[in-house]
């Protein structure tokens, strides 16, 4: 052995854990791999293409394509950012198309689109905090350590994810054309019985029983509890809420807090809804009663929402309710009064800001066993 190979030699560096080490400078670590990963696999490829690109490949002004992104809801990006897949100009095409083959006017092209990226955009956020809380849950790891998971799980759940919301998207979209287009006309002439002479609400195009679902004491409620529990009463009160409103063949049009609005295409059906989740809050061990309302009248429906008198009566309704009961107007007990499923007893009569004096009635459960919730 020579004089160098005598030399002393330098201790082995024990491996890096890879939990903790940071790679080096210009490399990314793998957590970043993973995410660069997914992101090529959603967007279709990598980030080639500048805004101009885009609109220029579809055929369009960079300002009807900024029409369309804000549409869909898409951060602004500059001139010479890379931010877009040939997927985009795919995307930004087939509108352009739907416009141009005259099957679709610019306006309601935009409409379209942006009834898609809200929606799109607030399911993806409910399905993204449902992933992490289950692996909470399951794998006992902190919040931060599963949103840092996640990225590696979503891989295996991205086709079966897409596929189940074009499978939803069909049959809602079907059921959807039922109810506002194909049954429209029967409902319109239903709303018209005991409402002669009631001209206020006639331009108004379509026909539903509206209902409210308020639960009581629920701000002191959330004032004593913390985070994680009241997650899980607002969940609890949403799961029981869509559930019903769903067997009952109705709609659940939005969950603001404790309240919840739901429309149906009948007032009977509206009635049974209502009366059940009256009931099923009564029954349940863990949230508060529900004040309930409906009223049988015409809405504007609009945005995915719902608006109109008959939607503030029916909010107007449920502040008057007591706990545990539903409310009706006096229009919608007469459409219901021949059905001996319902109760109806008339309550004193109420001075209703924007209504004037009123005449609810209070709806309980006649003859039959109302909904049934497997």
């Amino acid at each position: 052995m020579n004089d160098d190979e005598q030399q002393e030699q330098p201790a082995p560096v024990p491996a890096a854990d890879p939990a903790t080490a940071h790679p080096p400078t210009g490399t990314l670590s793998a957590e970043r791999l993973a995410a660069k990963a997914l992101e090529a696999r959603l967007l279709g490829g990598e980030r080639k293409l500048r805004r101009r690109e885009v609109a220029g490949g579809a055929g369009l002004s960079l300002l009807s394509a900024r029409k369309l992104w804000r549409a869909l809801g898409f951060p602004n990006f500059g001139d010479e950012d890379v931010a877009f897949t040939e997927r985009d100009q795919a995307a930004l095409s087939t509108v352009v198309d739907l416009v141009r083959t005259g099957k679709l006017t610019e306006e309601a092209a935009i409409s379209v689109t942006r009834a898609i990226g809200q929606m799109t955009d607030r399911m993806v956020v409910w399905q993204i905090e449902a992933l992490v809380e289950d692996m909470v849950h399951e794998q006992g790891v902190t919040d931060a350590l599963a949103r840092k998971r996640l990225v590696n799980e979503l891989p295996a759940l991205v086709d079966a994810l897409e596929e189940m919301l074009v499978y939803s998207w069909r049959r809602q979209l079907n059921a959807g054309v039922q109810r506002l287009a194909v049954r429209a006309e029967a409902g319109l002439q239903a709303s018209e019985e005991g409402r002669e002479g009631d001209e206020d609400d006639a331009p108004l195009p379509l026909a539903r029983a509206v209902g409210f679902a308020d639960l009581v004491s629920y701000t002191s409620l959330s004032r004593r509890m913390n985070e994680k529990t009241l997650a899980r009463l607002v969940q609890r009160f949403e799961n029981k809420c869509a559930e019903i409103i769903s067997v009952g063949g109705g709609r659940l049009v939005k969950t603001v807090g404790d309240e919840v609005l739901y429309i149906a295409e009948t007032p009977a059906a509206g009635a049974e809804i209502s009366l059940a989740l009256a009931q099923a809050f009564t029954e349940d061990e863990i949230l508060p009663e529900a004040r309930v309302a409906m009223v049988w009248g015409r809405i504007l429906s609009r945005l995915g929402d719902i608006y109109g008198p008959t939607v503030n009566l029916a909010a107007r309704l449920t502040t008057l309710a007591d706990p545990g009961t539903v409310l009706v107007d006096s229009m919608t007990a007469s459409a219901l009064d021949q059905d001996e499923r319902f109760v109806l007893l008339p309550q004193p009569a109420e001075n209703v800001r924007g209504f004037g004096e009123i005449h609810p009635v209070r709806l309980s459960r006649g003859l039959g066993k109302g909904l049934i919730l497997d």
